[in-house]
């Protein structure tokens, strides 16, 4: 029922930093948890970081915790991802996903962008 559509992605010199964008339609994203996962060519896709609804706290994968600060709007339908620091390591497709759910686990998502790519190059 929501459409979420990533931007932001590109090319970035280690330890510089990208804001990532997600922009919701269909339904009012208060309605979900939000979340970034993040997918690496040949690897799982990785949970980066969650923010739930109505409390908006934040839960963040070790690779991101302190580097990484996720965010929401709602008045704007959109969820953003700041990245500080950024590394080769973190050089991957960034996905934003929804869900009625508490799980950090992919499966547990029910709706999904298409993705934006971040290379990060050293």
């Amino acid at each position: 029922q929501v459409q979420l559509v990533e931007s932001g992605g590109g090319l970035v010199q280690a330890g510089g930093s990208r804001r990532l964008s997600c922009a919701a339609s269909g339904r009012p994203i208060s309605m979900y948890n939000m979340a970034w996962f993040r997918q690496a060519p040949g690897k799982e896709r990785e949970f980066v970081a969650r923010i739930n609804r109505i409390t908006s706290r934040q839960y963040y994968a070790n690779s991101g915790k302190g580097r990484f600060t996720i965010s929401r709007d709602d008045a704007k339908n959109t969820v953003y991802l700041q990245m500080n620091s950024l590394q080769p390591e973190d050089t991957a497709v960034y996905y934003c996903a929804a869900t009625y759910s508490s799980a950090t686990e992919a499966s547990s998502f029910d709706y999904w962008g298409q993705g934006t790519q971040v290379t990060v190059s050293s």
